[in-house]
Order: structure tokens, then sequence, then C-alpha cells
């Protein structure tokens, strides 16, 4: 990220710099790498830190940490071995610059480490929480004096302090001026810790979290000091509090909530909850009692009554999971290997189905090669990690889905967020970070999961070859639905062996469980070894893989289940689309009602169950706040009478709800 730098902010010279410092300033911008690779707040990383016992800092990572160290020192010798504190990592280093090692420097071969004296445990090495002070500990009661005005300084290191924590960026890879999405990957979630972070070191409300918009680092700081000023003067704001019985918190107000204990947040949501259910507007988790098809009996625990729905929630795009070929493969299979196998690929978790499935979708995806991961989450987790390092750059979609932000999150490295298919935006970043000596990979949702639309692939394409990046498609909910043989996004664009990788979920149109890639043999046998969530972790049951099998076989065999499939999509668009709901720009199986407001949208949720039909009712974190929705899910099994009846039921709803104007 050298190319953002900025010299206001309080950052040493960018990586390469062959400046020598002093003892200070090297120890400052090692804690600072140490606490980007790590997610531990800097007063936790001490001198006498030891990297694995008081750190949990790994092999792998403690490579990765030396690496960054001798890259921002311009260090062209390897450093010594055994360096196992921070304070031996800074004499290390000042050694280097300044030539041979002398016996005031680092030990090459430590003897036992004498304990420390009594001191803050800092636990585990992910999510750590910040130590509690009287500046970030719980939220003050409501009485407390209004927060002292910091100067400039204090409240730029506030603000870097926290950015740097939710962001694995080092100080100086953190310009005041630069775009949170588009040049620092910076998403609403992650702005919301953000905030939260700098709302308790300033003794800020906790609910300022999700109301600051400023689009940089410099504008946050802008807005959280005319929110200290107006507490200050009196005049403090309350977002959200809009003087009605109505509970305006929505989940991002229990993300960040700071407790000597940590199950304080749990109670608290608990309570958010129960208002919710209460009122019959969170309606999540309801459990099936028969098969789920155009129809499904569900058990409303609230009321303790079963009743048969519409279903418009499903995933089963093509009908396949009660196909009876489908049920006696997975019965079959499991009498013959049984219930699962008890272990990873490597060990023991590989049967001959196994690679039968992966030799099937490769041909189903017209790839040389595929690798099956135990879950669509897993796939976009160990895929994107295993090839994206510190030192490469994740270029993602806006709307992309949570589990490629969590990949990017676990891979480390840079990350760029261009907006939602805008493929001018995408060039822009892929022009400023255009240097051939790291690697690039542009991710996006084939069809996106919220919105239904489908990402630009061919300009994706086309991008990616003229800046040499690779692309990745995830085909999650295009599998099964886009291209005449229902091979995703590719096929629909005629771009069949032209994107890198296909991703893809086993748990919607394939009518299964798990996920997979598919690609080029080099890459996919390298995922093998890499992909730390396939590697470590017990892979998909037989009979789960002969039914998938069997589904593929199903779907090729019937290709008019695909035409069924369209053709209710166009007549349900159609019935929706003229009583005059906002459906976006759809094209696909997912039909979104957009509603924008939280509390409008969850309360036409409850209206069109009570018609007796179910769908999704998304909010945040699904959707940003104020983009709420309901998400309807069309399947090749519904019939006429299905979508008429449901076009009704949402008219009636809206009408209700006053999504819709009233019939008069």
């Amino acid at each position: 990220m050298t190319d953002v730098t900025d010299t206001t902010s309080p950052a040493g010279p960018g990586p390469g710099a062959p400046h020598h410092h002093d003892g200070p300033a090297v120890q400052r911008q090692i804690v600072d790498i140490v606490a980007s690779r790590t997610l531990y707040d800097e007063s936790y990383l001490l001198p006498d830190s030891h990297f694995e016992a008081e750190l949990g800092i790994d092999s792998v990572l403690h490579e990765s940490i030396l690496a960054l160290v001798r890259e921002r020192f311009a260090l062209t010798a390897p450093l010594p071995a055994g360096l196992s504190t921070i304070g031996e990592l800074t004499a290390a280093v000042r050694a280097a610059q300044s030539g041979p090692l002398t016996e005031s420097g680092p030990r090459t071969e430590p003897g036992p480490r004498t304990e420390p004296g009594p001191r803050t445990e800092p636990g585990p090495r992910t999510q750590q929480p910040l130590p509690r002070t009287e500046a970030n500990s719980a939220p003050a009661p409501a009485a407390a004096a209004a927060p002292t005005a910091p100067d400039d300084d204090h409240l730029v290191e506030a603000v870097l302090r926290a950015a740097m924590h939710h962001t694995q960026y080092r100080r100086d890879q953190l310009p005041l001026d630069a775009d949170f999405e588009g040049e620092l990957g910076v998403d609403s979630v992650v702005l919301v810790s953000i905030v939260a972070d700098c709302a308790r070191e300033l003794g800020l409300p906790d609910n300022l979290a999700g109301t600051l918009t400023a689009p940089t680092l410099r504008g946050l700081t802008a807005e959280l000091r005319d929110h200290i000023a107006a507490t200050a003067a009196g005049a403090q704001r309350c977002p959200g509090d809009d003087g009605t019985p109505w509970d305006s918190r929505s989940m991002k107000d229990f993300v960040e909530e700071r407790d000597g204990d940590l199950f304080a947040k749990a109670r608290s949501f608990r309570s958010h909850l129960r208002g919710r259910e209460a009122e019959r507007l969170y309606w999540y988790g309801m459990p099936l009692h028969s098969r789920c098809g155009n129809r499904a009996v569900i058990l409303d625990e609230h009321t303790g009554r079963k009743r048969e729905f519409l279903m418009f929630a499903s995933n089963n795009y093509l009908g396949v999971a009660n196909h009876p070929k489908v049920i006696e493969a997975v019965c079959d299979a499991t009498r013959t290997f049984g219930a699962t196998h008890t272990g990873s690929r490597f060990i023991g978790g590989t049967n001959m189905l196994h690679k039968e499935l992966e030799r099937r979708l490769a041909a189903f995806k017209a790839r040389p090669a595929c690798i099956v991961f135990p879950g669509g989450y897993a796939a976009n987790l160990g895929t994107i990690s295993a090839l994206v390092k510190s030192y490469d750059t994740l270029i993602v979609d806006k709307l992309n889905h949570m589990s490629i932000v969590d990949g990017a999150r676990l891979a480390g490295s840079v990350r760029r967020i261009y907006q939602h298919n805008d493929m001018s935006d995408l060039e822009r970043i892929l022009k400023r970070c255009d240097d051939r000596t790291t690697g690039r990979l542009v991710v996006a949702d084939g069809v996106f999961s919220m919105h239904g639309d489908l990402c630009d692939l061919p300009a994706i394409v086309r991008l990616g070859r003229e800046y040499g990046a690779r692309v990745m498609v995830d085909d999650a909910h295009a599998t099964g639905v886009l291209g005449e043989r229902g091979t995703g996004t590719a096929e629909h664009f005629g771009l069949k062996g032209e994107v890198d990788l296909e991703l893809g979920t086993m748990s919607k149109a394939l009518a299964g469980m798990g996920g997979f890639v598919v690609g080029d043999e080099e890459v996919v046998e390298y995922l093998r070894y890499y992909a730390s969530s396939y590697v470590f972790a017990a892979n998909i049951p037989a009979g789960v893989a002969a039914g998938l099998i069997a589904s593929l076989d199903v779907i090729e065999a019937e290709p008019e289940r695909i035409a069924r499939l369209w053709s209710n999509i166009r007549f349900l668009h159609g019935q929706l689309a003229d009583a005059g709901f906002d459906l976006e720009n759809t094209e696909s199986a997912i039909l979104p009602l957009v509603i924008g407001d939280e509390r409008r949208a969850l309360e036409m949720g409850r209206a069109v169950r009570a018609r007796g039909l179910f769908c999704q009712t998304v909010v945040f974190p699904g959707v940003p706040l104020g983009d709420a929705r309901l998400r309807v899910s069309v399947t090749c099994e519904h019939t006429r009478d299905d979508l008429e009846t449901a076009a009704g039921i949402f008219v009636e709803a809206a009408r209700e709800t006053g999504v819709l104007p009233s019939a008069g």
C-alpha cells in the first residue's frame, strides 16, 4: 500500500526505506507490525512479550512478521534464529542496521526464559479485546460528566489505534485521507467496530457506532470532534431515539459491547431478542416438521403451533432435494460406508465417492480439476487465505458474501473494495495497485445473494487480464440457475474456461452439503495442501457425496427443471413489479422486495407469515442499515397457483404495513 502513504500521519517511512532508526522508533514500528498481524491492542505488546507463550504467535505467523520486519527496514541479511520477544527482535533490527551483532544483541540460541513477574495475560491471539482502562471500560452511566475535549493529536491517535486494531494494517498503511472502501477495504461492519473503539476511549455513547458515515480517517476524526463538542455543550445527539416505544436498536448495537464479563453482551442481546420475538418480528430458525418443497410444515416456537406455509425461503432451486433417486443414493451409500468417516481428507477421510464427486463436478463445470470442502463458507475461507498473503491484494465487490469478507480477514492481505458492479471503480483500484511483483485476486459473487443481480463478469475478466489480476467468481446462487445447463455465471456469459477459479456451494441447487472450487490442476493441487479449511477439517459424509452425484445425474438428465424455474421467475417477477415493488436489478431466482426501514420490513414479514407464506426478512448484518428487505426465493417446484397466491399475499401485507399504498 505504498501508493497511498500520507506524510501528515504519524507514520515512519514506507517499506524498503533504507533509514536507520533509534531504539524507540524501531520498537514502535515493530509493535505496529505485530499489532497489524495479530489484532492485539498495542498496550499488550511489551518488550518482553514472548511471541509464542504469551502472544500465541505460531511459527507460520512468526515468519510472516519477520518477513514484514525485513521489508520494513530494508534488511538484506536474514535475522538471527530464535528471536522470541519483541525486545529481542528490536535489538536484532538495530544491530543489523549498524553492523555485526555485539554481545548486547539478540541471542541466537536463547536459553530457558525467566518468567516475568505478575502481568496482565493477553489470552488467545484472535479477537483480542482492548485492555480495560477508564477510557474504554463498560459504558458510563447516563449521568456521567461530559468528556473533556482531547487535542487533535490525541484524537487522531485514538482513531489510528482503532483502525489498526480492526484492519490489521500498520500505521504507515493508514493515510488519513485514504478512502475507507476503495483504498483501505474497510466495510460498514469494520467501521462500526472502529467507531465503537473510538467512542469508548473518548467517553462518547456506544450508540454512536453505525451512525458516522465519514469516508476517511480524517473525516471520521472531524465527526468525532463534533460529537465531543456537542456533548460538552450539553447538546448531545442521540442517534436512533425517535421518542416512541419502539426499540430502535438493531443487531449492530450488540457487536461491540465491552464488559469485564465476556457474556454481558449476550445478556443485553437476549433482552432485545425477547422483545422482538414477543412482537413476532424475529422469526428465525423455526424448525420444519416436513420435507421442504413448495410448501412446508413449520413449528412456530413462540406459540407452539404448527402450520403449513407456502415456502419462498428455500434455495432448493431445482427441486432436487426431494428427488427419489437422490434420497435413495444417500441411504444406500450410508448403509454401505456408514454415517461418516471421522477424519480429514488427508487422514482417513477420503472415500471413493469423494473422488468421483470431484471428477463429476469438474466435468459439470467443464474445468480440469475440483476440490471439495466441508462447506461453501469453508471453501471461500480456505481458498482466499491459501492463495492471498499479507503482501498481496484482494479486491472485492462491496456486496460480496460474508464468507469472502472473512476470507480476506483471515488472509491478512491488503483489501480493496470497489463499489457494487462499478467497473470504472474496479479499474481505478487495479491501476493504483498495479505492482506486478505482488499478486492480485478479484473476487465477486456471480449472483449477489441479497440482491439477486449478477456481477459484470465479462468486464471483470477483461480488467483482470489487462492488469495481471486473477479472477474468482462465487457461484453459490448461480450453480443450477444460470446458463443453459445450469453450470453458472461463466456459462451464462459465454466465458467457460476464462475465469481462473469458480467456487460453488452444494447446499442449494445441488441439494446436499459442502463447497467446491474448480480450476487448473496445479492450483487445485496447491489448495489441497495449503487451504486450512480443507486440510484440518473432516469432509462431507459418503452418503452426502453419493446424493450429490445423483443430483448431478438428475440435473443433467432433466434440463426442463431449469426451464421451469425460469418460467416461474419471470412470472412472479412480473406480478411483483406490476404491483409496484422495488426489485432492484435482480436477474436470478432471488427476488428482493426492498423496503429500507428495518421496522417496516420486520412488520411486513410478520404480516406475510400471518397469511401463510414464509420468506426471509433480511436486516443488518445481512444488509446495511437502511436497506432492509424481504428476500423471496423461487424454485421450479412452485406451481402457477403458488405464484399467484404469493403475489396476492405480498400485496396485501405491503398495503397493511404501508410499504405499498392502500387499494383505495
